[in-house]
């Protein structure tokens, strides 16, 4: 099983730092937020890009891919009705496409719920057609570019558009394409009434990539979410993508956070070895 981390983790550490960081306790992987970068992925130039991607492998990390591909921008709407507006986003996927390539890295995980939203008016069907065209336009780039596109659903407490795994799926079958499939992640599969290792088998032809981490924001082991059966399952489903941790509240602090949740996936995995 690969494990990696998410780089916002670190909060404002300098990117040599978390990066050894990172590996110092045992993560092999690394996942980019691009607003760590810059706010907007065209301001990151070519001599930047490189740069990330040198500062990975110098701490023996793989860059995976990114996520919170829309976060803290402007202008950008995955289900608007808007054509100019979806146009300049598809755009903007497609330099999102570029970026994961030139950091070497080969999954692009979609949630970005403040980005994807219902908007007044919009239909959930509709907004899933309206979805499916922004990222119909940008698949000659992300095709080119050898990425995935991972779409991610969320939770209610996140938003109201896929809000389950089934409507992910649904998503995905519209836009009818091999470099576009399923993320899950497991804060929000606990909001459904299904149980994670039911989504997981029910998924598993379609399952690109996986978020590691508890209900209660943080890492995997530091809520009450048994992580056992879940690694059971993606076992026995094979998979073999990367188990990514990704947490949202940063209150025990970022060493805490990085070596316990690494910590407490080791453990799991020697349990179920044994």
């Amino acid at each position: 099983m690969k494990f990696a981390i998410c780089n916002e983790t670190f909060l404002d550490w300098p990117f040599e730092k978390a990066f050894a960081f990172a590996r110092d306790v045992g993560y092999t992987g690394l996942e980019i937020a691009p607003f760590t970068i810059a706010t907007n992925v065209f301001d990151i130039s070519p001599a930047r890009r490189a740069e990330v991607r040198r500062q990975a492998e110098d701490a023996d990390l793989q860059v995976i891919g990114l996520h919170w591909l829309l976060a803290k921008t402007n202008g950008f709407y995955l289900t608007t009705p808007d054509d100019a507006v979806r146009q300049k986003t598809s755009e903007y996927f497609q330099e999102l496409a570029r970026l994961c390539r030139d950091l070497g890295g080969k999954v692009m995980v979609l949630g970005s719920p403040l980005q994807r939203n219902l908007l007044p008016g919009v239909t959930h069907d509709q907004a899933l057609d309206l979805a499916a065209d922004c990222l119909k336009r940008a698949l000659p780039t992300i095709e080119e570019c050898d990425v995935t596109i991972a779409i991610e659903p969320l939770g209610p407490a996140e938003g109201d558009f896929l809000n389950t795994a089934a409507l992910g799926v649904e998503l995905i079958e519209r836009i009818g394409s091999p470099h576009v499939r399923l993320h899950l992640d497991c804060k929000a599969m606990s909001s459904e009434s299904k149980s994670i290792p039911e989504l997981l088998r029910e998924n598993r032809q379609v399952l690109e990539h996986f978020h590691a981490n508890d209900p209660n924001r943080r890492g995997p082991g530091m809520g009450e979410l048994d992580f056992v059966p879940i690694f059971q399952t993606l076992a026995e489903i094979d998979y073999r993508g990367w188990v990514s941790v990704e947490v949202f509240d940063y209150e025990p602090g970022v060493e805490v956070l990085a070596r316990e949740s690494m910590e407490y996936m080791q453990g799991v995995l020697a349990e179920l070895q044994s």
